[in-house]
């Protein structure tokens, strides 16, 4: 297995046209730094620091949204995909579909359905989480110890009852932990989906950097550094208090 990963990773440097000596060189870095230089200083005007304010709420709401809808899905997927059968395979090829499909595709197809805003971000990034979150929960309830839920079993408690007071207490810090890395993540895809028109950071970052309104898009990337900063932190604080 290590061999075809290292036969891999060097047959992959082999095959790709990759002119490092043109990227590190004196004129391409010139030119970075030029370009860089061009988003100095940010615009500061009140207006705009409040439109960009009101952004970086909406793109957080998208993702603190379409993340708590793909817990509900993930949880109603992962339950049959971790049971046998037919009802096992149908769910994990639900899926599958639902996470091989990426965010910014998922919003291009609803933006059709629900025109420009948040809507559709917001429900992509719920479809493409799903897809994710329920993969990750079936794992999780398939690798809970079985001892709990066999005790209980044998003293007739049906399967409902054995799921609630068994295998979900036992899981909850790991699916938790999903959650919140998933939602680090819907909070990148948030800002970068608004491109396509699905509202947020994302959609203003594309109309400033499309009209080289370089200091305008320096703030805007600035507000999302901060966002991904903060939700980081915040984050972090959570499955702190989950482990303890």
């Amino acid at each position: 297995m290590l061999l075809g990963l290292v036969v891999l990773v060097v047959a992959s440097f082999v095959s790709l046209d990759l002119q490092w000596a043109a990227f590190l060189g004196p004129q391409a870095l010139g030119d970075m730094g030029r370009f860089v230089g061009g988003f100095f200083p940010p615009e500061t005007a009140p207006g705009f620091l409040a439109k960009t304010g009101w952004a970086l709420l909406e793109t957080l709401a998208m993702s603190a949204l379409g993340t708590a809808l793909a817990v509900v899905g993930g949880l109603l997927l992962a339950l049959p995909a971790a049971g046998r059968g037919v009802t096992r395979a149908a769910a994990r090829l639900v899926l599958n579909a639902l996470r091989s499909v990426p965010e910014l595709v998922w919003a291009v197809q609803l933006l059709i359905l629900a025109g420009l805003g948040p809507l559709p971000g917001t429900l992509a990034l719920a479809l493409h989480t799903s897809g994710v979150l329920g993969r990750l929960f079936a794992e999780s309830f398939e690798n809970a110890p079985p001892d709990a839920a066999l005790a209980l079993r044998q003293r007739g408690v049906g399967a409902v009852r054995v799921w609630l007071f068994a295998t979900l207490p036992q899981t909850l810090p790991q699916l938790a932990s999903y959650t919140l890395y998933r939602w680090e993540n819907n909070i990148r895809a948030a800002s970068v989906m608004g491109v396509v028109g699905a509202g947020g950071l994302g959609q203003m970052l594309s109309y400033h950097l499309g009209l080289f309104q370089m200091h305008e898009t320096c703030t805007v990337l600035a507000a999302m550094m901060l966002l991904v900063a903060l939700v980081d932190a915040l984050s972090w604080r959570l499955r702190q208090g989950l482990t303890r």
